[in-house]
């Protein structure tokens, strides 16, 4: 039996950036190369504040000739304000598509083939009224359907998938590949992307030009900054509440994001990442999980 399967993420929306100064409009705010999206490639990326501070973080495609935003659907509205305030005299059109397009994950053994994708992260195609592309971070966390939320439905059974309504298993597979979902896993105006993989995933172009907060991003890195790193974690009894202080011998070195079941993502101290005492949030046992794709570096 199939093992592909779909399910909305209903936490997500839509904003679409039209218009001939888009892309140089976009490349000039946030921290992946606008430039690289086409459309048969997407991106992860970010938009910062000037002190380099985590704001905002979003997934970029294209389709017809306009730039898609899948970002938090709570948030949206603030990120639009803020997209607005910097169009000056830009000319681009930036709108709310929530209410037109839904956002669908897919995940399943040969997915991108049922779709017909190439299998890299990013590989876009059209599909369903809309886009569907393989998630830019990984290949391993399935693909992203952005369309008619009826069409992609029946496009998506049409293609041999299965409806899920639960969206606890991509949860799981999220945490444990160590991908942060948002301001459920980032600081808003305190996360630094360099603890958060953008570096390696691909959220953030070190080749581009300026964007707001690439001056902090760029000096982190290159003077070896990055103190804290988010990792998946097992959970060795209650699942600890997103916000938990993390305790190593009496000291506090890190803090719990988000769970699912066993396992979860956490902030934690570079150094404390391989240290042989016990990690403890609330009365449950954390033992990190470095990913294969995670680079760890001793701060400087």
């Amino acid at each position: 039996m199939s093992n592909l399967s779909f399910a909305p993420l209903n936490n997500r929306g839509i904003i679409k950036i039209s218009g001939p100064d888009a892309r140089e409009f976009l490349q000039g705010l946030v921290s992946g190369d606008v430039q690289a999206v086409t459309a048969e490639n997407a991106i992860w990326s970010a938009f910062l504040s000037p002190q380099g501070k985590y704001l905002y973080d979003f997934f970029i495609c294209e389709a017809d000739d306009a730039l898609i935003l899948d970002c938090e659907r709570e948030r949206l509205s603030e990120f639009l304000k803020k997209l607005v305030m910097f169009k000056l005299k830009a000319q681009v059109k930036i709108s709310d598509e929530t209410n037109n397009l839904s956002v669908f994950v897919v995940l399943g053994d040969g997915f991108e083939n049922a779709i017909g994708m190439t299998p890299s992260p990013g590989s876009t195609v059209q599909f369903a009224g809309g886009v569907a592309f393989i998630d830019p971070r990984t290949e391993k966390i399935g693909a992203r359907v952005i369309a008619p939320e009826q069409i992609a439905v029946d496009a998506l059974l049409g293609a041999g998938f299965q409806s899920a309504t639960d969206i606890g298993p991509y949860n799981y597979l999220r945490i444990k590949l160590g991908l942060p979902d948002g301001s459920r896993d980032l600081t808003i105006d305190r996360a630094l992307l360099l603890e958060n993989g953008f570096e390696e995933l691909g959220g953030v172009s070190f080749e581009k030009g300026c964007y707001i907060g690439q001056e902090v991003t760029a000096r982190t890195r290159y003077r070896g900054l990055v103190k804290k790193r988010l990792v998946p974690v097992s959970i060795d009894g209650p699942t600890p509440e997103a916000g938990t202080p993390i305790m190593c011998d009496e000291r506090e070195v890190g803090e719990m994001k988000s769970s699912e079941a066993d396992v979860g993502l956490a902030l934690i101290r570079v150094e404390n990442l391989n240290d042989e005492s016990p990690l403890i949030a609330g009365t449950a046992h954390l033992k990190p999980a470095i990913p294969e794709w995670m680079v760890i570096r001793k701060p400087e």
